[in-house]
C-alpha cells in the first residue's frame, strides 16, 4: 500500500506527525476543549429554554456525552490515529460512509474556532474599546470582523510552532480554565444561594420538551463536546492504547460535574428581579456576558473582574485546540483518500500547515454566514452529533468482524451500549430542529460535491490512494440522512416543523427509525478482510512506524 510506505519509509518524513504528548497533555486536550464559551453562555441560555429543570437538561446531556464517549474509548485505544473519529466508519463501511463522516468531523472541527472566537468579542463588549466590535442583534461590525480575522490567525501561528509547545500551552490555559469556574462556582454557592429560585416559578415551567430542547438548542450539547480531541491526536500520543481511553473518560466526567455545577449555582445566585417575568424574560443588567454580569449584580465585582478575563483566555483556548484538531481530521481524511495529498505535508516541527491555512480560511468564512453565537452553536451541534454518531456504527462491525483483536479498554456490555448510544446521537440531532437541520442538509451536500469530486479524480487518474466506495456497505447511509430530514419536518421541534409527530411519538419513530439503520449498518459493513486492509496501515505504525 501506498500510504503505509510514507509512514514506514524514512525519507517520507514530511508526511509523519510526532508522538510527543503524554497522558496530560491528551486529557488537557480534552478538558480544555470542554471548557470553553459553553460555560460563559450554557447556564443562561439553558435556564431561559427549560427553567430550574435546566439542571435535568444538563444530567441528560452528560449522559448522552458518556454513552458516545465509552464507544470512543473503546476505538481510540484500538486505532491511535490523527482524525480518528474522521476514520473509524472507513474502516468498516469503506469510502461513502468514511467520505461522509469524515465530512461531518471536519465540519464540526473547523466550525468551532470560530465560535469562540464569537464569544471572545462577546463578553470583550463589556470594555468601552471593543463596544464598537457588534451590532446590537450579536453580529460583527467591520470591525469585528478584523478583530475576529486577527484572533483566527493567532490559533494558526501557535499551532505552526508545534505539537509540544501547543500541548503544554494549552495545559497551562486548561489549568486556569478549570480553576476559574471552581472559583465562580464556590463563590456563589456560598454567599448567594437561594434554593427558593429553584420552585418560586415552577421548577419545570416549559414542560419535558423545553428539558429537551435545551439539550441541543441551547448550548448544552456544545458545550460538554471536546471529548474526542484526545482522539484526534492519538496520532502524536506517547503511549496512545494507555492513555487515550483515560483521557476520554476523564474529560467527560470533569467537564459534565463542571457544567452542572455551574447550572445549580447560575440559578441560585440569581436575584428575584431578574426572572420576575418568567424564565423567558430573564434580564438583568449585563446578561449579556451572562456570569459576570451576575457576579456585578449581587456585589462581587471582583469576582467579575476575573471572569472577564476568563472571557478571553477560555474560548481562546479551545479555539486553539479545535484548530489544532481540524488540521489532524483533514490530515486523516487525505490518507484516507478523500483529500489531497497536500494534507499530509508537514514542516520540520511535524505539523500538517496545509491544513492549518485551510482551518484559517474555513474559520474566516463562517463569520460571514452564521454571525452570532447561538446560530453557530445550534449548526455545530448537529454536526458535532452527526460525527458521533458514526462510531457507534463502527463499534458494532468491529465487534461482530473482529472480535478477537486486541481492546486496550473494552467496554463492558459494549453491545447494548453502542446501539443505545446511537440513538441517543439521533435524538440530539432531532431536538436541534428542523431550522437547523435543513442548513445542515446543504453543507453535507456541499461536502459531497467537494470530497466526491477530489475521490472521483484520485479513481479516474489511478492515484495511489483512491479510495473505493463501497456503496453496497453504506446503503443505509442516505436512509438515515433524509429519514432524520423528514422525522424532522414532521416533529415539533424548531421553526417550520408541522408538530404532526408529537411529544412521545416522535421519540418513539426516532429510536425504531434508528435501531432499525443500527442493525442494517452492522449486517452489511464490510467484511473482516477488507477491514483488516483498510485498517493495514495503523498496524504499521502501532508496530513501529515512529
Amino acid at each position: 500500500m501506498a500510504v503505509v510506505d510514507k509512514i514506514t519509509n524514512p525519507g517520507a518524513s514530511s508526511t509523519k506527525l510526532r508522538r510527543d504528548i503524554g497522558l496530560i497533555g491528551l486529557l488537557w486536550a480534552s478538558v480544555g476543549s470542554i471548557i470553553g464559551s459553553g460555560w460563559l453562555y450554557g447556564a443562561k441560555n439553558a435556564v431561559v429554554v427549560a427553567g430550574p429543570a435546566a439542571v435535568i437538561s444538563w444530567g441528560i446531556g452528560a449522559v448522552a456525552i458518556v454513552l458516545l464517549a465509552l464507544v470512543h474509548a473503546e476505538l481510540g485505544g484500538m486505532f491511535p490515529v490523527a482524525g480518528g473519529t474522521a476514520r473509524y466508519p472507513h474502516y468498516t463501511f469503506g469510502g461513502l460512509a468514511g467520505m461522509s463522516f469524515g465530512w461531518f468531523s471536519w465540519l464540526q472541527a473547523a466550525t468551532v474556532a470560530p465560535i469562540e472566537v464569537e464569544a471572545m468579542i462577546g463578553y470583550a463588549g463589556h470594555w468601552s474599546f471593543a463596544q464598537g466590535f457588534e451590532h446590537a442583534n450579536g453580529t460583527l461590525t467591520p470591525s469585528g470582523f478584523v478583530v475576529a480575522v486577527v484572533l483566527m490567525a493567532v490559533f494558526v501561528a501557535v499551532n505552526f510552532l508545534g505539537v509540544r509547545l501547543l500541548a503544554q500551552t494549552n495545559s497551562a490555559a486548561t489549568w486556569w480554565k478549570v480553576f476559574i469556574p471552581l472559583v465562580a462556582i464556590f463563590v456563589l454557592a456560598f454567599t448567594h444561594f437561594h434554593a427558593s429560585n429553584f420552585t418560586s416559578h415552577g421548577f419545570i415551567p416549559y414542560g419535558i420538551k423545553g428539558v429537551l430542547g435545551a439539550i441541543s438548542t441551547s448550548g448544552i450539547i456544545f458545550a460538554l463536546l471536546g471529548f474526542e480531541q484526545a482522539i484526534q491526536l492519538s496520532g502524536e500520543s506517547k503511549n496512545p492504547k494507555r492513555d487515550i481511553p483515560r483521557a476520554v473518560l476523564g474529560s467527560v466526567f470533569i467537564g459534565a460535574a463542571i457544567y452542572t455545577l455551574l447550572q445549580i449555582v447560575y440559578i441560585g445566585a440569581l436575584p428575584g428581579s431578574s426572572f420576575v417575568k418568567g424564565w423567558a424574560n430573564l434580564a438583568y443588567q449585563g446578561i449579556s456576558g451572562p456570569f459576570a454580569g451576575l457576579a456585578t449584580v449581587i456585589g462581587l465585582g471582583w469576582l467579575a473582574w476575573i471572569l472577564y478575563i476568563d472571557a478571553l483566555i477560555s474560548p481562546g483556548g479551545t479555539g486553539l485546540i479545535y484548530t489544532t484538531s481540524t488540521s489532524r481530521i483533514s490530515y486523516g481524511l487525505s490518507r484516507n483518500g478523500y483529500a489531497p495529498q497536500l494534507f499530509e505535508k508537514t514542516d520540520k516541527r511535524g505539523v500538517p500547515w496545509f491544513g492549518l491555512l485551510i482551518s484559517f480560511v474555513t474559520g474566516v468564512v463562517c463569520f460571514l454566514p452564521f454571525p452570532s453565537w447561538q446560530q453557530l452553536v445550534s449548526f455545530i451541534t448537529s454536526a458535532s452529533v452527526l460525527m458521533y454518531a458514526g462510531a457507534p456504527l463502527a463499534f458494532g462491525v468491529l465487534r461482530g468482524r473482529l472480535p478477537e483483536r486486541n481492546r486496550p479498554y473494552r467496554l463492558p456490555l459494549g453491545n447494548v451500549v453502542a446501539p443505545v448510544s446511537f440513538v441517543v446521537a439521533s435524538l440530539i440531532i432531532y431536538w436541534s430542529g428542523w431550522n437547523t437541520l435543513w442548513r445542515l442538509g446543504f453543507a453535507i451536500l456541499f461536502g459531497y460535491l467537494l470530497l466526491g469530486s477530489y475521490a472521483f479524480y484520485a479513481t479516474k487518474k489511478n492515484l495511489p490512494n483512491a479510495p473505493q466506495m463501497n456503496w453496497k456497505s453504506a446503503q443505509w447511509l442516505p436512509v438515515y440522512l433524509i429519514g432524520l430530514g423528514i422525522i424532522s419536518k414532521l416533529g415539533g421541534f424548531g421553526t417550520g416543523s408541522l408538530n404532526d409527530l408529537t411529544l412521545g411519538w416522535d421519540i418513539l419513530v426516532i429510536t425504531v427509525f434508528s435501531l432499525g439503520i443500527y442493525y442494517w449498518a452492522r449486517a452489511v459493513g464490510l467484511p473482516a478482510e477488507d477491514i483488516e486492509r483498510n485498517i493495514e496501515d495503523v498496524e504499521v505504525v502501532d508496530e513501529g512506524g515512529h
